[in-house]
């Protein structure tokens, strides 16, 4: 008879069913976000384990930047931050730093002595997922970059 009294007010449909309805709301809601981190998390993780060169992909964006970074003029930079800027905010650092070095990969393969907006232009279209294509064909159409000499990068 005790736990009859005590189940009776969560049956009842009053307050307490509002509250339990709340706990499993917010319940399911850290669940997913959780979900959410511990899948980008694990994206992160993969970039960090070394390649059959023992260097991981993190390693590698390193090394190019740090070996062009003389190549890098004052209108390339600016040029850097003009095509990332659809990237939003929170994550416009890390497409930058991969984007510049995937210009710097070109850069220094090509054996430049700087780098040109030919090179950002190359490197933009390489680092983008190919996923992205169509953002990134809007984007550089609104800016009046003309692409066609680089549609051969682009899966298509």
């Amino acid at each position: 008879m005790p736990y009859q009294a005590l189940l009776l007010p969560l049956s009842s449909g009053g307050p307490s069913n509002l509250f339990l309805n709340t706990i499993v709301f917010w319940g399911f809601v850290l669940l997913g976000m959780m979900t959410i981190g511990g899948f980008f998390m694990f994206r992160k993780f993969l970039k960090v384990l070394p390649k059959a060169d023992g260097m991981s992909k993190l390693d590698w964006q390193n090394h190019w930047v740090e070996k062009s970074r003389h190549l890098w003029g004052d209108d390339a930079k600016a040029f850097l931050n003009l095509l990332v800027q659809p990237v939003p905010g929170p994550f416009r650092d890390i497409a930058k730093h991969s984007i510049a070095a995937e210009i710097g990969r070109i850069a220094l393969e090509e054996g430049a002595t700087e780098v040109t907006r030919d090179h950002c232009i190359k490197g933009y279209i390489t680092a983008t997922p190919k996923r992205d294509n169509k953002f990134l064909i809007q984007f550089l159409e609104k800016n009046q970059i003309d692409y066609r000499p680089y549609r051969h990068l682009m899966n298509k």
